[in-house]
C-alpha cells in the first residue's frame, strides 16, 4: 500500500526527477505502464509547467536505467536464477512469470539483436526485452543504443499525445484518451515490426 501511495504521489507531483524515477520502475521488471507517466508530463509541458524536450530526455533516461537493471541482472545471474525468480511469489507479485520471460526470449531469438529496439514498441514485450538481451550476453553498447532509440521513439509519441490532447481534453479525461491512442499505436507498431523483420530476413536470404 505504501508503494502505491508513493507512486501516486509521484504522479501528482510530476517533475523531471519523478519522471526519471517512474520510468526507471516502468522499464525494469516491476510492472508500471509508461502511458500513465509520459502523456501527463507532455500535457503539463503544453500547459507551460514543463519543457517537452526535457520530458523526452528524462523519460528516455529513466527507461534506459530500468532496462540496464534487467540486462545486468540477467547477464550475471543467468537463466536458472532468472526463471526461479519469475516463478517465485515475489516474481508473481511483480506480475512476472515463466511464460512472460519465455515469450520475451522467443521474441529475441526470432528477431535477433534488433528486437531490443523493436521490442520497446511492442506491448507485453517492451518491459522484458532487456532480460533475454542480458541472458544472450548481447554487447552492452549495442543494447544501450537500441534501447535508447526504441524507448525514445515510444516516449516521443506518448509525450506528443499528451501535448496534443491538452488543447481539447480536460485533465480528468486524459488517461481514457491516452489509452485509446496508445492501443491503436501499439497495433501499428506490431505491424511495422513484422514488416521490418520480414524485410531483414528477405535481405539475408537474398545475400545467401
Amino acid at each position: 500500500m505504501e508503494s502505491v501511495s508513493f507512486i501516486q504521489w509521484c504522479l501528482d507531483n510530476l517533475n523531471y526527477w519523478t519522471i526519471t524515477l517512474l520510468m526507471t520502475i516502468e522499464s525494469s521488471f516491476i510492472p508500471f505502464p509508461s502511458e500513465v507517466v509520459v502523456p501527463p508530463a507532455g500535457y503539463k509541458a503544453a500547459a507551460g509547467e514543463l519543457n517537452i524536450f526535457l520530458v523526452l530526455f528524462f523519460s528516455t533516461l529513466g527507461a534506459a536505467f530500468g532496462a540496464i537493471i534487467n540486462y545486468v541482472l540477467a547477464y550475471y545471474l543467468g537463466r536458472p536464477i532468472v526463471y526461479k525468480f519469475a516463478n517465485s511469489r515475489l516474481g508473481h507479485m511483480c506480475l512476472l512469470d515463466q511464460q512472460k520471460v519465455e515469450k520475451a526470449e522467443r521474441y529475441f531469438r526470432e528477431h535477433g539483436v534488433i528486437s531490443t529496439l523493436i521490442g520497446r514498441l511492442v506491448p507485453a514485450v517492451r518491459q522484458l526485452i532487456s532480460i533475454p538481451a542480458g541472458l544472450a550476453k548481447m554487447k552492452f553498447h549495442l543494447f544501450l543504443i537500441y534501447t535508447v532509440i526504441g524507448a525514445g521513439i515510444w516516449n516521443a509519441i506518448l509525450a506528443a499525445i499528451g501535448y496534443y490532447l491538452h488543447s481539447f481534453v480536460p485533465q480528468d479525461q486524459l488517461m481514457d484518451k491516452v489509452s485509446e491512442y496508445s492501443s491503436e499505436l501499439s497495433l501499428i507498431f506490431i505491424g511495422l515490426a513484422v514488416f521490418v523483420v520480414g524485410f531483414l530476413i528477405y535481405k539475408g536470404l537474398k545475400k545467401k
